[in-house]
């Protein structure tokens, strides 16, 4: 088998044909390969012109991104500065609230204190005025003292203090209506009384006044005349003399008058200093009585010096007429009247200050 020849190895190729056929392949072929190029060369030429494009969007691009990126960074940059300045103003924000709190805080405290201190004044201001009139008798420190209150009160503007202001005038309408006695004229007279009494005159001292001038000018005696002395001896003459001298010294020791109150006229002459000096006292204790409020032990030591006048200073005298005049007014305007009180605005004062 191995030694039989085949046919096809040693058969002859024919050559290809010749004619139209080949070169229309050829042709072909070029032009085929003619546009490829011409492809290819488009396609090179897109090729850059995109890679161009892409170069260019790329430099764009980085120029974005470095623009962008600058950008960036300014944009953090003022972000940490508005975080920065915003937390500076957030802390001033805090300090201004906390100052505006405390100033409120303070502002309030001075109001509750101007308010106290304002109850603590026309508290005292009224009590002062209380023992002023308990001395005086007068209800002016009283209406004086409301009054100001009242005005204090109204420029404070604080409706807390309002029941306040009702009392106050409450208290005013009852102190308009009330009726006391006027203590400051009754000590001022009562001064002018006990400036008077060194200048009364005492019986003792008018009743001598008269004796002197009744036998000053009264009619001599039976056998008062001078004895003549003519016709006598030198010493029988003397010797009258004498004796008339001895005879009128006697009848100026004696005398003999009309007594309608002897304890008044046998009264000597230091003890007139005396009791000028006890009735001066009886006035003193009347003038005590009146500032105490002790109308009825007043009104018994004014009838004491009253009795006192008429027993022991001369009742025709005009100045003695005088002084027992005034007694008299005086014991009749003592009034035992209770002098008003301002309970209701002190317990007002009382409650505001305690802030219920």
């Amino acid at each position: 088998m191995s030694e039989q020849p085949t046919a096809a190895h040693h058969a002859p190729v024919a050559p290809p044909a010749q004619g139209g056929g080949g070169h229309f392949a050829l042709a072909l072929a070029t032009m085929l390969a003619l546009a490829g190029l011409a492809s290819s060369a488009l396609l090179w030429q897109k090729l850059n012109h995109i890679q161009e494009q892409l170069a260019r969007q790329s430099a764009d691009t980085g120029a974005h991104a470095t623009e962008a990126r600058t950008i960036a960074r300014q944009a953090e940059e003022l972000a940490r500065e508005t975080a920065a300045r915003l937390t500076v103003a957030e802390t001033r924000v805090s300090e201004v609230a906390l100052q505006r709190s405390q100033l409120e805080e303070l502002i309030q405290s001075l109001s509750r204190s101007r308010d106290e201190n304002l109850v603590v004044d026309i508290e005292s201001g009224l009590r002062l005025a209380q023992q002023q009139t308990q001395l005086t008798g007068s209800l002016e420190p009283l209406v004086a003292a409301l009054k100001s209150a009242n005005q204090r009160i109204e420029r404070s503007a604080q409706p807390r203090l309002a029941p306040v202001q009702r009392a106050i005038g409450r208290d005013l309408d009852r102190l308009t209506r009330a009726t006391v006695t006027d203590t400051a004229g009754l000590l001022a007279r009562l001064d002018e009384l006990v400036r008077q009494v060194d200048d009364l005159p005492v019986l003792n001292a008018v009743a001598q006044a008269a004796s002197t001038k009744r036998l000053s000018t009264g009619p001599a005696m039976p056998g008062s005349a001078p004895a003549p002395t003519e016709g006598l001896a030198w010493w029988q003459a003397a010797l009258q003399r004498s004796w008339e001298v001895v005879r009128d010294e006697a009848r100026s020791l004696v005398r003999v008058s009309r007594i309608d109150q002897p304890e008044a006229i046998l009264l000597a002459p230091e003890q007139t200093f005396f009791l000028r000096e006890n009735l001066k006292f009886k006035l003193l204790n009347a003038r005590l009585g009146i500032l105490a409020r002790q109308f009825e032990s007043a009104r018994s030591d004014l009838a004491a010096a009253t009795a006192a006048l008429n027993k022991y200073f001369d009742p025709a005298s005009r100045r003695t007429q005088n002084v027992a005049s005034t007694l008299q007014q005086a014991q009749a305007s003592m009034k035992a009247a209770e002098l008003p009180r301002l309970d209701e605005t002190l317990s007002a004062l009382a409650t505001a200050a305690a802030g219920r």
